[in-house]
């Protein structure tokens, strides 16, 4: 009977290895070992970045509304509101959210992470995983055009773990995620070329209208690859019964996309018809965010941290970081070697050109090369002079399109091309089993892979302020929160910067905030805070200059109307102009905490 025992045991464990090999030759277990490996790669290629779930934020104004945006669509969602409008910031006047950087999709998607362990918890988990997920989605379409599995992985990592790419997880979620759908885009037009279905013309409809609840330029650049993947095979029709079919089909992705689009394009009328934006041309970046010809393909400036301080320091030489957008050495020569080995088929000419006229549009309305700028067939628009041999100065005359303000950014769409170009040649290599050669590659790819942040590290905050916000947040009048630096961020004629702190620790208490830090200002907003003497004259207080006693008279009687319950004073020295303000206005020392200085009406009683 032992022996019977024994030997059902050994037949067990001699069974076991088998299990699992046939368990990994499903597809859904290889998928999810690629998934995996990917996040884990791309929480490499970012660290230190998942070590902020340990309770710290990257110590910017961008991550801190980022950071109240998973807040206010969570708090929106919950109480079946709109999560477009708010009178949380720009109190009492409140602000659209149209044109913001909402990312509602992805708040709506983390609200259950949000209520149960705090916003700070949704937006760090968000930017880990992105370099992963991007990684994958890009895999998902590479092998649909690519033999081999190492060809697929090569170019989903080129993709996800680019520098270009984890810049973005590191300061521009909207960015990092509305770059997650390009491939996807281009996966869902593929399928439905070898399919022409009811059901994926609904499915590339939903991925192209999801795209603009995240990030409005990317769902732009999502429909440019959705023309360029279609617009061929529709034009290749011979039959009236196969056009019929097809245009069927890409009417339905039309449909699918607007519905799915719907409520965030809504939103961008609404608030267009109520003043729009009060940001002119000259001040939204088009002359300013662009890139340079050599930096496109300069040596990524992460080899910098990998002790190559001269090859990295190539592309901060000749450019601002204010986006990373290089395409790196080693990709560009992969993709060039790609187009070569492919050269036959007609897609790796198209995927040539998404490579090179993505990296066209970056470029922007004017050339620069190097530091040197150049204005080739010169032109005044909108107050700025702008080149008209450039791409980009046609693109934002195309109606809808002056919004896209960043020309950079667009070295993203370009970056789906070269990626998967590169994965082509790994392909050309795997099939001729050059494995000395693959791992060669690999390794000089990982040099130019990832980005840990700033160089010489990136100042963090905590996630939350207990001991300034805790009386704060223990009052539930609602009153209203004015925070000093005070300011319409990206109102460079009104006020100052807010502090990233203020915006934070705006999720924690729930008071509605005086300050507004959003991508877009309508022009109501403005008029209407310059509207409340009160928040004029602290405009001019925090300045250095003094109010007169009919300015204080009438700011005083503007307070009555405000219900404002708190003053947040962030900077260490606010200077005796402002504080003689606050006492003259009403204002009393209540107590001071993580560095900053509150102050109450003298009328309420009590710290």
């Amino acid at each position: 009977m032992v022996q019977g025992q024994v030997a059902g045991q050994q037949g067990q464990a001699a069974g076991r290895p088998e299990r699992i090999r046939a368990a990994a030759r499903r597809p859904w277990a290889r998928e999810l070992a690629v998934l995996v490996a990917y996040l884990a790669a791309g929480v490499a290629a970012t660290w230190p970045l998942a070590s902020y779930l340990t309770g710290k934020l990257p110590a910017s104004r961008d991550v801190a509304v980022y950071v109240w945006d998973m807040w206010w669509v969570a708090h929106q969602v919950i109480h079946l509101h709109n999560p477009w409008s708010t009178s949380y910031l720009a109190a009492p006047g409140g602000l659209q959210l149209g044109y913001h950087t909402l990312v509602p999709l992805l708040g709506a998607a983390m609200a259950p992470v949000t209520l149960a362990f705090g916003p700070s918890a949704s937006y760090n988990l968000l930017v880990i995983a992105v370099p992963g997920l991007a990684s994958y989605a890009m895999y998902r379409v590479a092998r649909l055009w690519l033999p081999t599995l190492s060809g697929a992985i090569a170019a989903g990592a080129f993709f996800g773990l680019s520098a270009m790419l984890t810049f973005q997880a590191w300061y521009h979620l909207n960015i990092a995620y509305g770059t997650v759908f390009l491939p996807l885009t281009l996966e869902a037009a593929v399928r439905l070329r070898r399919g022409p279905t009811i059901g994926r013309g609904v499915i590339l409809g939903v991925v192209v209208g999801a795209s603009a609840l995240v990030n409005q330029e990317s769902a732009v650049m999502a429909l440019i690859l959705a023309v360029l993947a279609l617009a061929p095979w529709l034009a290749g029709t011979r039959t009236r019964a196969t056009a019929v079919v097809r245009l069927r089909a890409v009417a339905v992705a039309g449909i699918a996309g607007v519905v799915v689009a719907s409520p965030q394009l809504i939103a961008m009328v609404q608030q267009a018809r109520a003043g729009g934006n009060a940001t002119s041309a000259t001040s939204l970046g088009y002359t300013t965010w662009v890139a340079n010809l050599p930096s496109l393909f300069a040596p990524s400036p992460r080899l910098a941290d990998d002790g190559l301080a001269g090859l990295g320091h190539i592309y901060v030489s000749q450019t601002r970081l204010e986006t990373l957008n290089t395409f790196g050495v080693v990709l560009s020569l992969l993709a060039v070697l790609g187009l070569i080995a492919a050269w036959r088929r007609r897609s790796a000419w198209l995927l040539l050109l998404l490579w090179l006229g993505g990296a066209a549009l970056a470029l922007g309305p004017v050339l620069y090369i190097g530091r040197h700028l150049y204005l080739p067939l010169a032109q005044n628009w909108e107050g700025l002079r702008v080149s008209l041999l450039m791409p980009y100065t046609w693109f934002i005359r195309v109606p809808g399109l002056s919004v896209f303000r960043e020309a950079d950014r667009l070295a993203l769409l370009g970056l789906v091309g070269a990626a998967l170009l590169g994965g082509a040649a790994v392909d050309w290599l795997a099939r001729r089993r050059v494995w000395p050669l693959i791992l060669v590659v690999a390794v000089l790819g990982a040099l130019e892979a990832g980005w840990p942040g700033s160089p010489g590290g990136l100042p963090v905050m905590p996630t939350a302020f207990p001991a300034l916000d805790r009386p704060i947040a223990a009052d539930h009048s609602g009153s209203i929160v004015v925070d000093v630096p005070f300011g319409l961020d990206n109102v460079p004629s009104y006020g100052l910067e807010p502090a990233p702190e203020a915006i934070l620790m705006a999720t924690a208490d729930g008071h509605p905030r005086a300050i507004c830090y959003t991508s877009w200002v309508p022009t109501q907003t403005i008029a209407a805070t310059k509207h409340h003497p009160f928040y004029v004259q602290l405009n001019q207080a925090q300045l250095g200059h003094a109010p007169g006693p009919a300015q204080v008279s009438r700011a005083r009687a503007d307070l009555r109307t405000l219900h404002v319950g708190w003053v947040v004073v962030w900077q260490p020295e606010s200077g005796q102009t402002l504080s003689r303000y606050l006492s003259a206005t009403g204002f009393r020392f209540a107590y001071r905490a993580d560095g900053a200085a509150v102050y109450r009406p003298a009328s309420v009683s009590g710290g």
